[in-house]
């Protein structure tokens, strides 16, 4: 046996085994993928009913916060009312409330200066 026939036969042992060691490697990763394919079909069907909740719950707070604003805009809109209703009250009743207060008043000083002078002459 010559150098080369030598060489020739340790690099295909070589070969052989680094082979053998690359298809021990694949194989393992292949279970370990099998592994994660079974975890995600897991999670996946863990997930799937909380998500459909996530869902619905979202779907409520959907309709409670346009419920919310409708109810807004309604106590807007009546305090918009409110506001010009007691806007056009005070406008319509201020002057008369006034001159009422000012002919109240004005009659009160009078009869007290009657009421004065009568005491003075008796």
């Amino acid at each position: 046996m010559s150098a080369s026939e030598f060489a020739l036969i340790v690099s295909t042992v070589v070969l052989v085994v680094g082979f053998a060691g690359l298809a021990v490697v694949l194989l393992r990763v292949l279970d370990t993928l099998r592994d994660l394919r079974v975890a995600v079909e897991q999670l996946r069907a863990e997930t799937r009913p909380l998500i459909a909740d996530l869902q619905a719950s979202v779907e409520d707070a959907r309709d409670d916060l346009e419920r919310f604003d409708r109810v807004l805009g309604s106590a807007e809109a009546i305090s918009a009312s409110v506001e010009g209703a007691s806007r056009v009250a005070r406008i319509a009743l201020s002057a008369p409330v006034i001159k009422t207060v000012a002919l109240a008043s004005g009659t009160s000083r009078a009869a007290r200066r009657l009421r004065g002078k009568e005491r003075r002459s008796s």
